[in-house]
């Protein structure tokens, strides 16, 4: 069994966004780090959430005042980092005078605008919704509404650009392969790996990182071999995307009859996203899909507030995720918390463990700048924190400054046309001269698959971007699977498999 050479200080299982975001964190410090995913990077949790970067207006309810203060004031962080995949919006609440009393939201919202030191974003306003454009497609007798910023990430790409700048800066990442066994051996972790053909190593590291989702606790009891792993909660959510239900840029924020809320959403262009739902769930999250009762809920609730009704047949995706919350012992699966809960075992010297339980897209860094702090104080620190400052691959430019890029590369490829162009700087911001380079028109870029997804861009993806498969690249590198069909994700496949063989044959020579 081939073995590495000599133990990285860390070793992290799970690549979504706490586990890649520890690896950029950690290697941008100096440490030696390898990170292990068994699926694809962000295929589990961390690509199906509401893709908000938020503060977590409904978490003011429940007390949870450390985790929206930290939310909020990692909104434009965040925001700074990564502006071609993070960007502001603004969200509409309208006031449903059944619900939750006006001076409630009011309060609220003024909590929200003064709890995080928010500097860019603009702040709460009261709508007349009777003359707003954000009233026009709601139903008739909503009056007042409340608009206040919260943020919008791309999540799989956030996750994809971590593990780059991760791997830039000197960590190993490994996609579809599985952690078998993490064994103390020695004052070291031994830990052993089988990828996706069978072909199995191992290696060693100083200390371990169980950033695993809502696999953290099988991590413990089938790698580990231990049997006290019941620490998180798994809740989830589904989410429906439909057709365009309104032509502003402005998102909806929906109280439902029960007190869950829901959002409607803007979504790549020429559709609406809403959800999610908020349920408990048994079984292997890796099989999670929506069910039949979730999709008659977010209808139905969608269809309260628009006047046209939202029905089964104007959906065009789905999607599920389970989400791994600390079970704090909450009654309901919505009143859980969201807080996340890092757990050391262990010692300088012996091998040490952080669990982590919970955690959202939004804390993800300051999570991750808490974990590699542990993580120095255990092992020997190598380097300052850096990330609050630090730019992900493609976001040095400034925040407020899309448009002026985008401008940029309009006049560098005037033969491409805006559609193109603002896709891919939204998804690649100021690596596109990488992606694209000298060429200057569609037809210099290779076999065009469907939608606006060209050979060029998935041959990037393949060599930069860890993706293997269609669905890799359909729906998480980029969202271009809601344009094809059956035969132009087959035809995908196929290139996909036949270039990813080649390239085996050519490294076995």
């Amino acid at each position: 069994m081939p073995a590495s050479p000599s133990p990285v200080d860390i070793f992290i299982i799970g690549g979504g966004v706490n586990g890649t975001g520890i690896a950029r964190d950690a290697a941008g410090r100096g440490h030696s780090v390898m990170l292990a995913e068994m699926h694809d990077l962000a295929s589990g949790t961390s690509s199906a959430a509401t893709k908000l970067v938020h503060g977590g207006l409904r978490y003011l309810e429940h007390y949870e005042f450390r985790l929206v203060h930290e939310s909020l004031a990692e909104r434009e962080v965040l925001w700074a980092s990564a502006p071609h995949i993070i960007w502001p919006l603004r969200f509409v609440l309208p006031y449903e005078k059944n619900l939750r009393p006006a001076w409630l939201l009011r309060l609220g919202l003024f909590v929200y605008d003064h709890l995080g030191g928010r500097k860019l974003l603009p702040a709460t306003k009261t709508l007349d919704l009777t003359e707003d454009e954000a009233g026009k497609p709601l139903k008739p007798g909503y009056k007042v509404g409340f608009e206040y910023s919260d943020g919008w990430v791309d999540d799989a790409r956030l996750v994809a650009l971590n593990a780059r700048d991760a791997a830039d800066k000197g960590a190993t990442v490994l996609t579809r392969t599985k952690v078998t066994s993490a064994r103390r051996e020695g004052g070291l972790w031994s830990i052993e790996m089988e990828d996706e053909a069978g072909g199995r190593s191992t290696t060693q590291a100083r200390l371990l990182v169980n950033a695993a989702g809502p696999w953290v606790d099988k991590v413990i009891v089938e790698a580990m071999g231990r049997h006290d792993a019941h620490h998180v909660r798994l809740v989830k959510g589904s989410h429906i995307v439909v057709r365009k239900l309104f032509d502003h840029d402005r998102c909806y924020f929906f109280q439902n009859a029960d007190g869950r809320i829901f959002f409607a959403i803007p979504y790549e262009g020429d559709f609406t996203l809403i959800g999610t739902t908020d349920m408990d769930f048994e079984g292997d999250p890796a099989t999670v899909k929506i069910s039949d009762a979730e999709i008659d809920y977010l209808c139905a609730a969608a269809s309260e507030y628009f006047i046209k009704p939202v029905t089964r047949d104007e959906i065009v995706w789905t999607y599920s995720g389970v989400r791994p919350l600390f079970d704090d012992g909450a009654s309901a699966a919505q009143e859980a918390t969201r807080d996340y809960v890092l757990k050391t075992e262990g010692e300088a010297g012996a091998a040490p463990l952080i669990n982590i339980f919970g955690g959202k897209l939004t804390t993800h860094r300051r999570l991750s700048e808490q974990v590699v702090d542990r993580i120095d104080g255990l092992i020997g620190a190598k380097g300052p924190s850096w990330t609050k400052t630090g730019h992900l691959p493609g976001g040095d430019f400034p925040a407020i400054g899309f448009e002026a890029l985008l401008r940029k590369h309009m006049g560098m490829y005037p033969k491409l046309g805006p559609v193109v162009l603002r896709r891919v700087t939204r998804a690649y911001g100021t690596l596109v001269p990488t992606l694209i380079g000298d060429r200057q028109k569609a037809g210099d870029f290779g076999t065009q698959f469907g939608g606006t997804l060209t050979q060029l861009e998935v041959d990037y993806l393949m060599d930069r971007e860890w993706a293997r498969t269609a669905e890799d690249v359909l729906w998480r590198r980029t969202k271009q699977g809601l344009r094809f069909n059956a035969e132009e994700t087959a035809e995908l496949a196929r290139y996909m498999a036949a270039r990813l063989e080649s390239k085996r044959a050519g490294a076995a020579q």
